[in-house]
């Protein structure tokens, strides 16, 4: 990493902050997040077991604010753009890592696949940026789907094209042609995006009439009212959002703000948690306590649940309203 570089907004445009978080809050994040998922493990874990628990691929800010505006929470100073696309690149996790992750991610993908289809109405040509490793084009392609999926880095890219997956080493930007998708989803990395407004406008000229567009965020509202108080913790720590490892955090508020001056309509916000991370060498009362808190956190508005759904289309004259 070569550099930080100031920003604006990038829901609202502005440059009116508060701080939220200073370097020492996020060291004591930092900190509280390690304790509370060494405590979670049995003797002898393997290191690899806090991959994408303690252990994520941009690492904690070093200053966290908030926009008076719309509320996304983001990072001020932050990656500067070039730099960002190869922290992802150069990312190699464990292949028992990757096998613990993706039977996680198939069970958490399937009624997601299921909820397109409801909002389509039968499969179609289908995109997902950030596809990882490739969980949720497996279901969705066993599902009768057209899919494709963008990442860029080459280990999860292998390990998706080991499942069947159509994947390309890519950016949504280098993505061409115009109306030729049915849906694009964002299910892992809309947050992390150089320039998410310039992203949604390409997506707009990609997408068909009618054509769907999922994104999954970070609730940067949630975040920003629990940071506040240590005891809550442990809930920020089970949704991946202690010590903030994201490049946003958006609001449902912004998004809709953003989405609608962008010629989306909206259709649907969830709410919802964090994919239960635990794995085989977590403990069993860990893993008991990590299925109740996310099954309660669901029942949860969508406004105020640790994570956000959107789901928006593209106008269509005469479209009957979905679900």
């Amino acid at each position: 990493m070569s550099g930080f570089e100031l920003g604006d907004c990038p829901v609202c445009g502005t440059n009116s902050f508060h701080t939220l978080a200073t370097a020492d809050d996020i060291k004591r994040e930092v900190e509280a997040l390690w304790e509370f998922h060494t405590a979670r493990l049995q003797d002898g874990a393997p290191v690899q077991q806090l991959f994408d628990r303690a252990v994520f691929s941009l690492t904690p800010p070093c200053h966290l604010v908030q926009c008076a505006g719309c509320g996304t929470v983001l990072r001020n100073p932050r990656e500067k753009a070039e730099d960002l696309a190869q922290v992802y690149a150069r990312e190699e996790p464990s292949r028992e890592a990757l096998d613990s992750l993706f039977q996680q991610q198939l069970e958490f993908f399937r009624p997601r696949v299921q909820r397109l289809r409801r909002f389509i109405g039968k499969p179609g040509r289908l995109l997902e940026v950030g596809s990882y490793l490739g969980a949720f084009l497996s279901s969705a392609q066993a599902a009768g789907w057209q899919c494709r999926g963008l990442d860029l880095n080459a280990t999860a890219n292998r390990f998706a094209a080991a499942h069947g997956c159509d994947v390309t080493q890519a950016r949504i930007e280098d993505v061409s042609g115009r109306a030729s998708l049915d849906v694009i989803a964002f299910w892992n990395c809309f947050d992390q995006l150089a320039d998410p407004r310039a992203v949604l406008v390409h997506c707009r000229q990609l997408l068909d009439r009618g054509g769907l567009l999922v994104l999954r965020v970070p609730n940067g509202a949630f975040y920003s009212a629990l940071r506040r108080h240590p005891l809550v913790w442990p809930i920020l720590a089970h949704n991946n959002l202690l010590a903030f490892p994201y490049r946003f955090g958006f609001t449902a508020r912004g998004l809709m703000q953003l989405l609608t001056e962008l010629d989306f309509e909206r259709l649907q916000v969830r709410g919802d948690a964090l994919v239960v991370t635990a794995g085989p060498w977590t403990k069993g009362w860990a893993v008991r306590r990590e299925r109740l808190a996310k099954r309660s956190l669901r029942l949860l508005p969508g406004r105020l649940a640790p994570w956000l759904e959107v789901y928006a289309r593209v106008p269509q004259q005469g479209l009957q309203t979905w679900p």
